[in-house]
């Protein structure tokens, strides 16, 4: 039912009112106060009826969003002394996807125990269903502002620059109206809220950013920032037009977020340009299973100070454990008016990284043979997600598709010739299982 970024799937068989429903009895066992907000999805509506009501008939008392970034919502369980927090958002999924994530107090989501007590409530049917008369109350209340005040507060604009904000017709406004509060001059594209998406489709990633690209690039823009449909990601362009690699931009906001004796929490299939660039600093990295709550899990200990995903989630742990992809666009802004972005991405050594998707029909098998011989071939082998081998001036990363039948394939190295041969390699350990 869950995955790492909670429920997400096509509405109407994966995701219905029926099931946002017993989303909201389960959660309404064990608390008295929950916010809820959704992404500008058609869908959404029913969706958080359902869960409201779900937790009002548990005498939970609802706060009710409306219309909210995915990190307004996760921060504001804290704003609001709730107990939880329910984003109905897929993200960055197509509009005919909706999802349900969990968030705790600290801006964290649901973790793996947290979800699976919520699954086994519903499997089970498990609820704590109050007296008419006890039933909880559901308040509409607007932390948009907030967000927008502690955005602010977190960042200071010495030399304001011209910034293009591609919003992607989503609920991340806020980031336009922080921009424009520390003083921004901000040109926006798809400002308006829709759910379907007309502008561009929602994932942030340089093919679907080719308006803002062709925007900063004509225009006298300092920066071009990108957000997904629930603006927990954050991508971006360069003031010459580049639109900026997530290994990179992690780098660049990694190198600015820690100190030294600090580590960063990265995903096992981080690019080992983002090491090698922390390490200049006394920088160390720390790796994670890939998914922004795995990232957010080792974030939350003392000595880390930054983590993020190359797909666009930037976590600032004094901040909170939610992916601000607004703050993450005030921040880089902030970088971009001391030094030029530009400058900063010429700074970040790239290396070459081959990627290949192999479609089978039984992955858990396919991986658990890969993972046989791997451990019985190589000495450096990390199984924390898929199978990591890391190799004289490079690795490889042989992982299962969390949302489709594929196996993922990712090799790395310093030199191209070495990344080739890895590839190679990798590709054939996968060939022989396969065969």
């Amino acid at each position: 039912m869950f995955g790492t970024s909670g429920i997400r799937g096509l509405v109407g068989t994966e995701v219905t009112a029926s099931l946002a429903l017993a989303v909201g009895r389960a959660l309404g066992v064990d608390t008295e106060r929950v916010v809820v907000g959704r992404d500008p999805r058609e869908s959404g509506k029913a969706l958080v009826d359902a869960l409201a009501a779900g937790l009002c008939e548990s005498g939970v008392d609802v706060v009710d969003l409306g219309v909210a970034a995915t990190p307004t919502i996760g921060r504001a369980v804290a704003w609001e002394g709730a107990d939880a927090g329910v984003a109905v958002t897929a993200s960055h999924n197509p509009p005919q996807d909706n999802g349900i994530k969990l968030w705790q107090p600290s801006g964290q989501a649901f973790g793996a125990d947290l979800r699976q007590t919520i699954t086994e409530r519903i499997e089970g049917d498990k609820a704590a269903l109050t007296r008419w008369d006890e039933f909880g109350t559901r308040t509409r209340r607007d932390h948009t502002e907030t967000h927008r005040d502690r955005l602010v507060e977190a960042v200071r604009i010495e030399d304001p620059l011209s910034v293009v904000v591609d919003v992607g017709n989503g609920a991340g406004g806020v980031t336009v109206d922080a921009l424009d509060a520390l003083g921004c001059e901000v040109t926006t594209l798809n400002a308006q809220p829709d759910g379907a998406f007309p502008g561009r489709p929602s994932e942030p990633t340089e093919e679907n950013c080719e308006s803002l690209v062709t925007l900063v690039t004509h225009s006298d823009a300092d920066l071009g920032i990108a957000h997904d449909g629930d603006a927990d990601r954050m991508r971006a362009v360069t003031e010459t037009g580049e639109f900026v690699g997530g290994d990179v931009l992690l780098a660049i906001l990694a190198r600015d977020a820690a100190t030294p004796g600090d580590s960063v929490a990265v995903p096992v299939d981080t690019s080992l340009a983002v090491a090698d660039h922390l390490r200049d600093a006394d920088i160390e990295t720390t790796r994670t299973p890939v998914g922004d709550v795995y990232v957010a899990e080792k974030a939350s200990e003392e000595s880390v100070g930054f983590g993020g995903e190359p797909s666009g989630a930037w976590i600032w742990p004094e901040a909170t454990l939610c992916p601000d992809g607004p703050l993450a666009a005030c921040k880089l802004a902030a970088l971009s008016a001391e030094r030029a972005l530009s400058a900063r991405v010429d700074g970040v050594e790239a290396y070459p990284i081959r990627r290949d998707s192999t479609e089978v029909t039984d992955k858990e098998r396919v991986m658990a043979d890969v993972r046989e011989h791997v451990i019985a071939s190589f000495e450096n082998v990390s199984t924390m997600d898929g199978v990591r081998v890391d190799l004289d001036g490079g690795w490889f990363l042989l992982r299962a598709s969390g949302t489709q039948p594929l196996v993922r394939l990712t090799a790395q190295a310093r030199e191209r010739d070495r990344a080739d041969d890895i590839f190679e390699q990798a590709q054939r350990i996968l060939s022989s299982t396969l065969d």
